[in-house]
């Protein structure tokens, strides 16, 4: 066996179906497309929520509450998730890089330690929130908090 003889497998290539070629190709005609109506038409295309004219879902459900668009998401890190952090990878210092490389949140995200969970290492700690139970708990074992 050589490369200049190599060949697919019987049956695992199929040529394609060539559209609009005569009749003879049986694709001819109305090229697959069947008769009239707006999906016959070239430059036809169905928008992504249309329901064929039917009022559409997000139009039909009713809207509640109030979006706030000055809300600030953090993505949450519990002391037990710390925890875990410095007995895997050994380090007692965590800025937000560090966390982001750890895979905790994404470079864009905003971090918040929140008190929930037992820290038995002492962490130096630099984030954008934190709750007052978790900054109680690094400073009373000898660790710092600092906000970005």
């Amino acid at each position: 066996m050589e490369l200049n003889n190599l060949r697919p497998a019987k049956g695992s290539v199929k040529s394609r179906k060539r559209i609009g070629r005569g009749t003879g190709s049986g694709h001819g005609g109305t090229s697959t497309r069947g008769h009239k109506g707006d999906k016959s038409r070239s430059g036809s295309r169905l928008k992504r929520n249309f329901e064929g004219g039917q009022t559409p879902m997000q139009r039909r459900l009713p809207k509640r509450g109030f979006q706030n668009i000055n809300r600030v998401e953090y993505v949450p890190l519990n002391l037990a998730e710390l925890e875990k952090l410095v007995k895997k990878t050994g380090i007692s210092t965590f800025d937000v890089q560090a966390l982001t490389d750890a895979g905790v949140a994404a470079q864009s995200a905003r971090i918040k330690v929140l008190g929930n969970g037992k820290l038995t290492a002492k962490v130096n700690i630099t984030v954008h929130a934190i709750s007052a139970s978790a900054k109680a708990a690094i400073e009373a074992l000898g660790g710092t908090v600092e906000l970005v």
